[in-house]
Formats: C-alpha cells, structure tokens, sequence
C-alpha cells in the first residue's frame, strides 16, 4: 500500500489567551495555569479531536490511492488535515471520475473502524455537556462520522454537521456557522474545539473563540486563544444557563 505519512503528536503544552470579557485566567501553581472560557454551545471536531482516527484514515487513503494508481507523493501532495474527503479526491482525480472515487473512499473509512478509539478525556466531556449545548462539527461525511462515534463508544449528538451538509468545507466558515445556527446559538458566543489548523481557521473566519488541542499540530500551529494537550484538560462547569469550559494546562 502507498505509504501515506502523518504529523507526529505533540505532547507540549501551551496557553495563550486572548482577552476577552468570556476569558479569564488564573496561576493555580507553579507551571499550571487555568483559564475560563464561558459560551453558549459548544462545537467539537471529530477526527482528532474526539476520536482517534489516524491509524483507519491511513490504511483508508493508502488503499484508494493503490486502487487509482496514485503515487504517495501525489497522495501526500493532496492531503490535508481538516479537508473534506471530497476536496483531497478532487485534487487527485479528473472531473468524470471524482464521484466513484468519493464513494469508494467513504466505504473504505466507514467499514474501517475496528481501532477507533475516543481520546482521553473525550468521553467525560460531552458527558457533562448539555445535549442542546454541544455539536460535532466534522469534515468527514455522516456515515463515516456514525461508524467512528460508534465504534469509540460516543453518543451521536443532537446536531452532527458533517460534510454531507455543506458546499465548502474547512477553512471556509461555513461547517461552524451552521452547526451555530442548527444549535441555536449566536456565533461569537460558540466555543469550538479543534486539532487542526485548517478548522482553527474556519473558527476565526465565523467569529468563534477557540480551544486548540496538540494530538496532530505541534501549539505554534495553533492559532486558538487556548492550546492544550488534548480534551483531558477541559473540564465542563454549570452554573444555571452559565455554561463555563475551565482549561487546565501542565507545561
């Protein structure tokens, strides 16, 4: 199979916060610090975020592109974390042969979940979430998303925007604007968590703060108002309708 490399993890730790009325921060001790975010959804990633998928996108992507007669520079040369299947089979295909491959690649992710696992802290997060504050917000289209939340023991949402339900994927800020509007909240009051730079972006681009975790980019890659190690550093507060995000990171 055509060898298709990814971005080692990063185990660093790194906060930067962006001032903000619905950010504050505190010193819980040498090399610690706190900050909390407070918002009214909040909007996950998938791949990456809440659940590892690397090791399936790989055996995936490396079968279709043997299967099409592609070279792993020309895989490589496509690829890019946070993209839509749909956007990486365009870059590889001739007009008149991108719907095939798009199904194809969808049946091989989504009968390939046997070693898809939620990250830590993923499963404790959206547990104490409240299911009409929370949404996945993913690339991935809704049948690959079901099998991988199925398979890492995680509830389906109530909103799950994949990119099934879209006409531009990330960066472009069209996958966080709806998943604000189906959950009901205003956009600058959305959070989102995110491991990939292309996702970050489309954040930004929607007017939503947001939370970076370093299991695929190394922090410097991240341009969130937080970074972190990954979701076990969050943890959920509720106070009435005040829903708070509290960010504990470990230098």
């Amino acid at each position: 199979m055509v060898d298709v490399p990814v971005t080692p993890r990063s185990v660093a730790v790194f906060a930067h916060q962006v001032p903000s009325e619905d950010v504050t921060t505190t010193t819980g001790g040498p090399g610690r610090t706190t900050a909390a975010l407070t918002a009214d959804a909040v909007l996950l990633d998938l791949d990456s975020t809440l659940v590892n998928s690397l090791p399936s996108l790989i055996r995936s992507w490396s079968q279709w592109a043997e299967e099409h007669a592609l070279t792993p520079a020309q895989v490589r040369a496509a690829l890019g974390h946070g993209l839509t299947a749909a956007a990486i089979v365009a870059r590889l295909l001739p007009p008149e042969r991108r719907a095939a491959g798009l199904a194809r690649v969808g049946e091989l992710e989504t009968a390939d979940v046997a070693d898809v696992t939620a990250l830590p802290g993923a499963k404790a997060l959206v547990a104490a979430l409240p299911p009409d504050r929370w949404a996945i917000v993913t690339s991935g289209n809704q049948l690959v998303a079901r099998a991988r939340l199925r398979a890492a023991g995680l509830p389906e949402p109530t909103v799950l925007v994949t990119a099934d339900d879209v006409g531009r994927g990330k960066p472009d800020p069209e996958p966080y604007l709806l998943g604000a509007r189906r959950v009901g909240a205003d956009p600058a009051r959305c959070l989102v968590v995110e491991d990939a730079p292309a996702g970050l972006a489309a954040a930004r681009a929607a007017g939503m703060r947001a939370i970076g975790v370093t299991t695929t980019h190394p922090a410097a890659d991240l341009d969130a108002d937080v970074v972190v190690e990954g979701l076990q550093n969050l943890r959920v507060e509720l106070d009435g309708a005040a829903l708070t995000i509290v960010v504990n990171g470990e230098a």
